[in-house]
């Protein structure tokens, strides 16, 4: 979630309590070999996808996209932002621009992102499309919306991915039309801008875990990874990002399964990545995956929080580190990193 809640919650967490976490320095590269997190002071929601030599870096701005190339993510502080669309001043996806992310099917490219209105209640998913080899061209065209037809309800933190062929959508969103609960759902899609069938629920917030700063109780910004086995896992942030309990879980589908099945799925039975104030790392979530550029090392990304209490806002940082495997195959993404510590760059960089 991005800047969903209402002034009364924010002047709240703004008038509580900080703490004595630990401040971020200016992102740098301390040596030949090195970096530091956090990559940037501030980005919300960050994404990364890998095209080749380059990295595209996004994260939610408000107003509008851009892109950050690369060819290294330890130099990302160096990147220069390209504006690749701007949200009209009125109109249902003109105001909350969130969480976009850049994918590639077809060779194309495709940027979904959360848009509304100015009302959260209207909160849906759109999508741009590019033929262009370089996403950060100015050749996007607008789609429009993505939703299920059959229950066009409250949506954000769309991403899309490839499965045994098959493309899918997942996302957060509300099973009616009231702000109770953020659910995990997933759905087909016939081709990347169009959901070819009903959504399915995989996950409600249940746990205690997943509902720290209720109500609404979250489950949102799912991601997709696939271990070099071949098995589909989803993380997802949980509890509300106004809290520092905000943190990662784990749904993973069984050997065979169908990513459509609820029945398949089974849900970690506590986070996978939280907070570490020793760290610098509060509220932790709302993560992408990459592969270093000599496709050896697995990295997250995330954003978290440099200071207690501080909520859903820009100072939310995006950090990235190695995550591992474990012996039955599920991802191990250890503890967050602490910011200013010089880090290994990623191999190939």
């Amino acid at each position: 979630m991005k800047y969903l809640f209402l002034f009364s919650i924010i002047f709240f967490i703004a008038c509580s309590n900080r703490g004595d976490g630990i401040k971020p320095s200016p992102p740098s590269t301390t040596a030949d070999s090195t970096f530091t997190d956090p990559l940037l002071t501030s980005g919300p929601d960050p994404w990364v996808i890998q095209q080749d030599t380059m990295y595209y870096y996004m994260n939610t701005l408000g107003n509008h996209l851009a892109i950050w190339p690369t060819s290294k993510m330890s130099n990302l502080g160096n990147a220069i932002p390209v504006t690749i669309w701007n949200a009209p001043a009125t109109g249902p996806y003109s105001k909350d621009i969130w969480a976009p992310e850049l994918h590639y099917f077809n060779n194309k490219w495709y940027m979904y992102f959360a848009a509304d209105d100015g009302n959260n209640n209207n909160h849906r998913i759109y999508v741009l499309e590019n033929d262009n080899a370089d996403p950060t061209s100015l050749s996007w065209t607008f789609k429009g919306k993505v939703a299920d037809t059959t229950a066009d309800r409250w949506a954000i933190d769309a991403s899309a991915f490839e499965y045994n062929g098959k493309l899918y959508l997942i996302w957060s969103g509300w099973a009616d039309t009231t702000n109770v609960a953020q659910n995990i759902y997933i759905a087909p899609l016939s081709d990347p801008t169009t959901i070819g069938g009903p959504r399915v629920l995989l996950s409600s917030p249940t746990l205690s875990w997943e509902k720290v700063g209720t109500p609404p109780a979250v489950n949102e910004g799912p991601e997709a990874l696939i271990n070099p086995s071949g098995q589909l896992f989803l993380t997802y942030s949980a509890s509300g990002c106004w809290t520092d309990s905000y943190c990662l879980g784990l749904l993973t589908l069984k050997s065979g399964g169908n990513p459509l099945d609820p029945a398949s799925w089974t849900k970690s039975a506590n986070p996978v990545f939280s907070s570490a104030p020793d760290s610098g790392a509060y509220a932790p979530g709302h993560n992408g995956f990459f592969i270093s550029r000599s496709g050896t090392q697995n990295w997250l990304i995330y954003h978290a929080n440099p200071l207690q209490a501080q909520g859903c806002g820009n100072n939310r940082s995006p950090r990235m580190q190695r995550f591992t495997w474990n012996a039955d195959g599920s991802p191990n993404f250890g503890t967050p990193v602490k910011i200013n510590t010089p880090l290994t760059k990623p191999s190939g960089e």
